[in-house]
């Protein structure tokens, strides 16, 4: 009834409470994986999975119960509304093994850890992964997978019809009418989950092929394409000292951080769309850019031998631009300029439509032919040019997004990290926690949230900050910050 009386002033509430319902399901149901993998290993966490899936799947039920009539269209609140709660819903009830299982972690920590997984941000609060219990790491590495395709959705669907960050520049069919939205976002997913666990399995296989054991070639797979970061070592991939593997997960990485829509037009005989999006162009030449200069540096700073230092290289850049943050080795031993080049590749990000996170390449191509033009402008006055991007003109609604984005963006960062700074953490710290939260990167800089360092000393205060920072980030900002205007919920 209350759902019902909501309905009243917000069209299609109703909707939102059936998709939170159903995703309540899903989640229940992955969590009977992990207590598989426990079962097997004969360790007693499974109970904690099985009452973690238990209270999700009575939740979700009962969810789909109280809304059985139909729910109708959304309205633009009600997407707005859809986007937000569902990120919020899963992560309360993600966070349930982290509490009621053997790790036994404080809601602070249990939450910062699924959150950080559901964001495929990678920043961890746990340690001792070495000795883990089996199903506690496949749970974190299913969150990152999870959350890896919810992003995809979110970010070829959801956005594009809120119209957040220029996103609307990608409106396709199933975003543009708010009664085509919800039956259109099926058939995509669909496609998108082909691909998606497509390229898990194949990471898989690979992994194996380099001499990694299943259990680490699956968690290192989903964490991989989903570019998320979790690891299931304290050292990450560091730990395996493989080469091989290295190279796998570079190319595996980078694979996560393209349009997802690209390979389903592959699928659908486009080859030729996949080279010429621009975006998939601009990322691999930042990526060969950078690798190349680092590595060039470790040769000559640091008398690494030329392909040691191509692959620490590359493994890095990828590793960050791409927002997965698996580490190797501790690259702020690498010195001032490596450090630099990091820290202006944690807040790029990958391809709109990928599952990384970040400012993503498109914003920075809008930003780059708006200067431009601003620029001829000066110098020919009245000369008039429309901007255009993918053959296609951009209208000034689109330039304003972004734009918008840029900013709130950059201002959200020191704001963060000014917040950050005054509960305590040094100006290193609170800068790079910022920047890693929003982009969803993973590790920062400095010796406690570095790339061999841990989230686990940060008070419980800077942790709610990170945390709520990291679904900010993903979010792209402007979904949840329409929620806290007084307007939104006027009717």
């Amino acid at each position: 009834m209350a759902a019902r009386a909501a309905g009243r002033g917000l069209l299609g509430i109703e909707t939102v409470l059936v998709a939170i319902g159903w995703l309540l399901v899903v989640l229940a149901l992955s969590m009977l994986l992990p207590m598989i993998a426990d079962l097997f290993q004969d360790h007693p966490d499974w109970t904690g999975f099985l009452a973690s899936s238990g209270i999700s799947l009575f939740s979700g039920v009962a969810l789909l119960l109280a809304c059985r009539r139909d729910s109708g269209p959304l309205d633009l609140r009600a997407a707005f509304l859809l986007t937000t709660l569902t990120w919020v819903a899963v992560a309360a009830f993600g966070s349930l093994p982290f509490q009621l299982g053997a790790v036994d972690l404080s809601l602070t920590d249990a939450v910062f850890e699924t959150v950080s997984g559901l964001t495929t941000t990678g920043s961890t609060v746990m340690t001792g992964l070495d000795t883990a219990p089996r199903g506690i790491l496949l749970w974190r590495s299913i969150l990152q997978l999870l959350g890896g395709i919810g992003i995809v959705v979110v970010a070829l669907v959801m956005l594009p019809f809120l119209r957040v960050g220029g996103m609307q520049l990608f409106r396709t069919e199933s975003s543009d009418r708010s009664e085509k939205l919800l039956p259109h976002t099926g058939a995509m997913v669909s496609r998108l989950l082909t691909v998606y666990l497509g390229l898990a399995l194949l990471c898989i296989l690979a992994l194996r092929a380099c001499g990694l054991s299943l259990f680490d070639a699956v968690n290192h797979a989903f964490t991989a394409v989903s570019t998320g970061g979790f690891g299931t070592r304290d050292a990450s991939i560091g730990a395996f000292a493989n080469p091989a593997a290295e190279w796998v997960l570079v190319l595996f990485m980078f694979l996560g951080a393209l349009p997802f829509m690209r390979y389903v037009a592959v699928l659908q005989g486009r080859p030729d769309m996949f080279w010429n999006d621009s975006q998939i162009r601009l990322l691999l030449g930042i990526c060969a850019v950078a690798a190349l200069a680092l590595a060039l540096w470790l040769v000559l700073a640091r008398d690494r031998s030329l392909l040691d230092a191509l692959r620490a290289a590359a493994f890095t850049v990828v590793s960050v631009i791409t927002t997965t943050g698996f580490a190797t080795e501790d690259y702020q031993l690498w010195g001032a300029p490596p450090i630099a080049v990091v820290l202006a590749l944690t807040i790029m990000g990958g391809c709109t439509g990928s599952t990384a996170g970040g400012i993503k390449m498109f914003r920075f191509e809008i930003l780059w032919i708006s200067a431009t033009l601003y620029v001829q402008s000066l110098i020919l006055p009245s000369r008039v040019t429309r901007p255009h991007y993918a053959g296609r003109p951009v209208d000034s609604e689109i330039i304003v997004a972004v734009l918008s984005f840029a900013f709130f963006f950059m201002g959200t960062w020191g704001l963060f990290s000014v917040v950050l700074g005054a509960l305590g953490l040094d100006l290193i710290t609170a800068i790079t926690a910022a920047a890693t939260a929003l982009a969803n990167v993973g590790p920062g800089l400095g010796g406690i949230i570095g790339p061999a360092g841990n989230f686990l000393p940060l008070s419980d205060p800077v942790k709610w900050v990170l945390t709520l920072a990291m679904l900010m980030g993903r979010l792209e900002f402007f979904t949840i910050l329409v929620l806290l205007h007084p307007a939104f919920w006027r009717r």
